[in-house]
C-alpha cells in the first residue's frame, strides 16, 4: 500500500473551506472530546465572572462537536464558522445555538462580549497574529482562548499504519503541534488528556478518512486509492481484521490563553 500523501501541495483556503459538502458524513463520524480536555478549558474560568453563566464562541465550529459539549457544560454558546453548510448541520446536531458565518480573525461579535473562545481543530487554518489579536478584542478581561486537537494514537501499531496512509503535510502537523498565540493573549499553558477511544464501524473508519482535508479535495482518482487502501488496512491487519466495532484510541492537545 502506498504512504504518498494524497493532497500536501492543495491551497490552505481551499482545504479550510473544504468541509461543508460533505457536512452531514463530517458529522456522523467525527469524534467528540473528551471530559479531561473541557474540564482543563473550563477550571478557574467560571469563578472570575459572578453566578452568571459563562459566555462562549466555538469558532471554527464545523458541525459543532465541541460547541454541543460547551453547551452540556452549561454555558451560553454561539458558534462561528466560515462555510455556511456546516453551520446548516449544526443546527441539525445541536438546535437552539446561534450561528455567524465569520472567521477568527473577523469575528462577528462585540467587544469584550465573551468569557471563552474555543477553537476545535481549527487553529491551524488561522493566521496566528491577527486571530490572537480579534479574539483578544472579543474577549472581556480575563477571558479565555482555548485550543483544542484530537490526535490519533499512533502508539498502537494498526493506527501508526493508517497515520501513514493519511500523515498530512509537515508544515500542518507543526502548525498543530506547537500553535503560535499572540498579542494580547498571555500565560499559555499545555495539557494533554489520556487516552480515550471512539468506537467506529469499519466503513466509518473509511468515512473518518474521507472526512479530512486533503482527502476531501484530492482529485477522484487519488482519493479512491487512499479510502480503498484504508479499507485494505482494515480488513487485513490483525488487530482489525475481525472486528465489527473498531475503538480508534485518541489523546486530546489542549491550549489555554488568557486575555489579561
Amino acid at each position: 500500500m502506498s504512504t504518498q500523501n494524497p493532497h500536501a501541495d492543495a491551497p490552505l483556503p481551499e482545504r479550510a473551506r473544504s468541509f461543508g459538502a460533505a457536512a452531514a458524513g463530517y458529522a456522523a463520524v467525527r469524534p467528540t472530546y473528551p471530559a479531561e480536555a473541557l474540564d482543563f478549558l473550563l477550571d478557574g474560568l467560571a469563578g472570575g465572572f459572578g453566578e452568571r453563566k459563562l459566555r462562549a464562541a466555538d469558532v471554527g465550529a464545523g458541525a459543532g462537536a465541541l460547541t454541543a459539549r460547551l453547551v452540556d457544560r452549561g454555558l451560553e454558546v454561539v458558534a462561528v464558522d466560515p462555510d455556511p453548510q456546516m453551520l446548516a448541520q449544526l443546527h441539525v446536531d445541536v438546535p437552539g445555538v446561534p450561528t455567524f458565518v465569520g472567521t477568527a480573525e473577523q469575528l462577528p461579535l462585540p467587544d469584550a462580549s465573551l468569557d471563552l473562545v474555543t477553537l476545535g481543530q481549527a487553529w491551524h487554518w488561522v493566521d496566528p497574529a491577527p486571530a490572537s489579536a480579534e479574539v483578544g478584542r472579543a474577549l472581556a478581561p480575563g477571558g479565555r482562548l482555548g485550543l483544542l486537537w484530537n490526535r490519533r494514537d499512533e502508539t498502537v501499531p494498526w493506527v501508526a499504519a493508517l497515520g501513514d496512509l493519511l500523515a498530512p503535510a509537515p508544515h500542518m502537523a507543526a502548525l498543530s503541534e506547537d500553535p503560535q498565540i499572540g498579542a494580547p493573549l498571555d500565560d499559555v499553558e499545555l495539557f494533554v488528556t489520556g487516552r480515550w477511544t471512539h468506537e467506529l464501524a469499519p466503513e466509518d473508519v473509511v468515512g473518518l478518512t474521507a472526512s479530512r482535508s486533503y482527502v476531501l479535495t484530492a482529485a477522484p482518482a487519488e482519493r479512491r486509492r487512499v479510502l480503498d487502501a484504508v479499507r485494505e488496512l482494515l480488513a487485513t491487519h490483525p488487530d482489525t481484521a475481525e472486528l465489527e466495532r473498531i475503538p480508534v484510541p485518541y489523546t486530546t492537545t489542549c491550549w489555554r490563553a488568557r486575555r489579561p
